[in-house]
């Protein structure tokens, strides 16, 4: 116990290793400012953030994280340094779908971190046309949900866009009954978007089954609602919570612990291979017995897993769909770009949505 070191004695060490920390943070902040000289690029003109780079970092430092923190701890520390090192080089602007306090603005700050600037929109078609109009570099938008499913509105704008998707978001998905009331027997509204109702169903039907269920636009949209009436509650997650400073009268009351949502990264440029990648791309077929099961053997005859299908109506005529694929690797990858070219040779038509760094944590 006397060799034990005192509270004094641990304070001081902390307060030296702070300062090395903040040293070191400056030595890569310099560095990272020189990177665009090295580049030699116009950031006006270019983007300079480079998802796989960032993705093989975060991967190589979590690899080698065996300490007391938490692998997601690790992450977003070093998102964050990250995310202030590239603004000195270019701040990003990232559209996200709004309002303020959504899911999907903090997937935007997951995966870019606070250094960025970012915008609201009111439509997933908004956030499209937003990054390829280029007023913003990136865009944020929801494609699944592991309770509810795709969401067929971002499927259809990539039918016909120009981006490329460049990298992917998983979102652990906390729902919170939010309220300006004392208490949940106070509560005869409840407002949130109807996924959010179908996600917390179960919940809802135990503990409030007499407060009328009012569907709106998004989760955020139902916080600003309650904060206008006092007897209205609001399902939403932490950021709605603080963004309209409302009291938790319930947490975590999602029916499916591990809910889950994934966000897609839309942009202008395709991503480079970081080692770790997954690629997207739609196809269609004619209506002909087998002519699925043909073109789905063009990934499995190349030995390339494929990890997600939809299928969605073409637009084009009646009962004419188009398929959309998620498969493992990128297309520089050689198994990959194989399995597309075969693919190409059988479907009526193939477009390649792009290929990313899969989710980092």
């Amino acid at each position: 116990m006397g060799n034990e070191p005192s509270l004094e004695e641990l304070r001081a060490a902390i307060d030296a290793l702070d300062d090395s920390i903040l040293d070191l943070i400056l030595q890569r902040a310099e560095k990272a400012s020189q990177v665009v000289k090295a580049k030699n690029i116009d950031p006006e003109q270019q983007d300079c953030y480079r998802p796989a780079r960032e993705a093989q970092i975060l991967r190589r430092l979590i690899d080698k994280n065996a300490g007391l923190l938490s692998d997601e701890n690790i992450a977003c520390i070093f998102r964050e340094i990250m995310s202030a090192c590239l603004a000195l080089q270019q701040q990003l602007r990232i559209a996200y779908l709004g309002p303020a306090g959504t899911f999907t603005q903090t997937a935007a700050l997951k995966h870019f971190g606070h250094a960025v600037k970012t915008g609201a929109f009111g439509s997933i078609d908004q956030v499209f046309r937003e990054v390829e109009s280029g007023a913003s570099h990136y865009g944020v938008v929801p494609i699944e949900n592991s309770i509810e499913g795709v969401v067929n509105h971002t499927l259809d704008m990539l039918m016909n866009c120009s981006l490329s998707i460049c990298g992917e978001v998983e979102l652990r998905i906390h729902h919170h009954l939010l309220s300006q009331a004392e208490s949940m027997d106070k509560v005869s509204r409840i407002y949130a978007h109807e996924q959010s109702f179908a996600q917390c169903r179960s919940w809802l039907d135990s503990h409030v089954q007499t407060a009328e269920r009012i569907a709106v636009s998004s989760n955020a949209e139902g916080a600003r609602r309650a904060t206008e009436d006092n007897a209205a509650a609001a399902i939403a997650g932490d950021a709605a919570m603080e963004q309209y400073r409302l009291a938790k009268l319930a947490g975590n009351i999602e029916d499916e612990p591990d809910n889950t949502t994934r966000f897609l990264i839309i942009g202008r440029q395709p991503a480079s291979a970081s080692g770790n990648d997954k690629t997207s791309l739609l196809f269609a077929t004619d209506n002909k017995p087998g002519a699925l099961h043909r073109l789905l053997s063009c990934f499995a005859d190349n030995n390339v897993s494929m990890t997600r299908i939809e299928s969605r109506p073409s637009r084009r005529g009646m009962w004419d769909y188009v398929f959309f694929v998620d498969v493992e690797g990128h297309i520089e990858d050689e198994r990959v770009r194989k399995s597309v070219r075969d693919l190409e040779e059988h479907a009526s038509m193939v477009k390649l949505l792009g290929s990313y760094p899969r989710a980092v944590l």
